[in-house]
């Protein structure tokens, strides 16, 4: 047992404090700081052990950073790993292990030089180290997450052309390769490397310590990090599936930060003095899921009654609580080259009862697949029940496990809660849209629109590629699978000795759940 100040949470303790407690009365509302919490308090102090709440996975957790999916299994990677580039908070891509990229007059070689940067075991980080990652994730015999978005690169043209510099050759022209590099999942890890559980190395601000699935994570500064080293002693991730677990370990001294609260409890809390409430505005996109390759969502008229059928404003004031502003049933509201220009939908209950009647499915019965697992899930899907009653149809809410539902709703059901943070709208549709994306809950398999992102890539003018985009989403908006009916704040609680959280970094991004920058006041 650690007996320092700062010690690990002890799980018995950690359970009678969550359990059984009284209901948050929702009641009062203060202001939000816009500025890095705490950043008038003085320079930062090194030292102490911060624990961070998160939603888990269950006992099949792993510290395989090419697997991470959950926001707490990203954020165990990130403190561990690091990535050739990540996302600022404009979805840009920023150098990380990559010092810088230069490509040729046809976009289709790119250098990469990478810096100067260790692993945990003090040898240097590769070109050799970069390839094998690469080459991992790309296995065709495996799933990992980032293995769409790095399809454009010929990995076996690519090569190290010193210790400090990979030739990468793509399969064709590519304007936004950066993003490839900041694709999510794309760790670097050292080359042949295994074994990610029991004792993994990477080149992040810290070191593994520990680790039990489904329970907790510690990791200790990495003195040599490349970007410098950590204030904290350590960080330990604490899995905590229930928000009001996460919510009352952090009232009860137990927790100094907790991942995803509820609109609710931010405002039952919010300027009150026990705890903080950072708020990442409007980062979080709220859908429903219709899978399109069976009945009934195959038929895109039934499809666009869907949309239709949605009183968007009534979603966001009731399972967001008004935290968030409308969807307009596209991904990436406020990046770049998001398709503003489109008409926002607005409910057409009519409309929707004729293309029903077209389609043949007037007395509709369909399963909504539901979790616990998202802050407003299980309200959106009452909600949404509702409304389509009022369009004839029945809609059955099925709640799954908390544990399992990512996995279970990913090829399962037929329409399903579904939620994302933020990333480039390229990177969204190459690991969720293409037709052999991972990750493509909507089974959207349409060659046509593969071909379209291919054009989209490979077209230097950025006017060009902006309207190859805007096609592409006229498409989605008039026939996708994606009933994107909002997007809410992303809600964190931290305690009040916390400091250095940043404020502004959509959940995805470089600096959301960055534990290397964070002290204890």
């Amino acid at each position: 047992m650690d007996d320092r100040p700062f010690s690990g949470l002890h799980r018995r303790g950690f359970l009678a404090a969550t359990t059984g407690a009284a209901a948050l009365a929702l009641t009062g509302c203060g202001g939000t700081d816009d500025k890095a919490a705490g950043s008038g308090d003085g320079p930062p102090r090194r030292g102490g052990r911060l624990r961070a709440a998160f939603a888990g996975g269950g006992a099949s957790e792993t510290l395989d950073p090419h697997l991470a999916n959950l926001f707490a299994d990203v954020a165990r990677a990130k403190a561990l790993y690091d990535k050739l580039a990540d996302y600022g908070a404009d979805l840009s891509a920023r150098p990380r292990l990559a010092e810088k990229w230069e490509s040729d007059k046809n976009l289709d070689h790119w250098r990469v030089t990478l810096r100067q940067a260790t692993f945990h075991d003090g040898k240097p980080v590769t070109a050799k180290d970069v390839l094998y990652s690469y080459r991992r994730i790309a296995d065709p015999e495996k799933a990992f997450r980032a293995k769409a978005s790095l399809e454009p690169i010929d990995l076996d043209a690519s090569r190290a052309t010193d210790e400090r510099t990979v030739e990468f050759v793509l399969k064709r022209p590519t304007a936004e390769f950066p993003n490839i590099l900041a694709a999510f999942g794309a760790y670097i890890v050292p080359e042949d490397a295994t074994g990610f559980d029991d004792k993994p190395i990477g080149s992040g601000p810290f070191r593994f310590v520990s680790f039990t699935p489904g329970r907790s994570a510690v990791f200790r500064r990495y003195e040599d990090y490349w970007d410098g080293a950590p204030h904290l002693d350590e960080i330990e991730f604490v899995v905590a599936n229930e928000e009001s677990a996460r919510v009352n370990a952090l009232l009860a001294g137990q927790v100094e930060y907790a991942h995803e609260l509820n609109p609710t409890t931010a405002r039952a809390h919010e300027g009150r003095g026990q705890i903080e409430i950072v708020r990442l505005r409007n980062s979080a996109m709220q859908a429903f899921c219709m899978k399109t390759d069976r009945p009934p969502f195959d038929d895109k008229r039934v499809r666009e009654a869907f949309f239709l059928i949605a009183d968007r404003q009534e979603l966001v004031d009731g399972a967001l609580s008004g935290a968030g502003e409308v969807g307009n049933d596209l991904f990436g509201k406020g990046y770049e080259y998001y398709a503003s220009a489109l008409p926002q939908r607005e409910r057409d209950l009519d409309r929707a009862r004729a293309l029903l009647k077209q389609a043949g499915a007037e007395k509709l019965k369909v399963t909504l697949d539901t979790s616990a697992v998202a802050a407003g899930f299980t309200e959106a899907a009452s909600i949404f029940r509702d409304q389509a009653a009022e369009a004839g149809v029945t809609i059955d809410v099925k709640t799954g496990s908390k544990d399992s539902y990512w996995s279970d709703i990913l090829d399962g059901g037929t329409l399903c809660c579904y939620r994302s943070g933020a990333m480039p709208i390229e990177a969204h549709i190459s690991q969720r849209l293409l037709t052999n994306s991972t990750t493509n809950a909507t089974k959207w398999h349409h060659k046509d629109f593969d071909a379209l992102y291919q054009q989209a890539q490979s077209t230097r003018d950025k006017t060009e590629r902006t309207a190859v985009y805007t096609r592409m989403q006229r498409r989605l908006y008039t026939e996708g699978g994606f009933l994107i009916w909002g997007f809410a704040d992303w809600i964190i609680g931290t305690a009040r000795k916390v400091r250095g959280v940043e404020t502004k970094a959509p959940a995805n991004t470089l600096d959301w759940a960055r534990f290397d920058t964070v002290w204890l006041a």
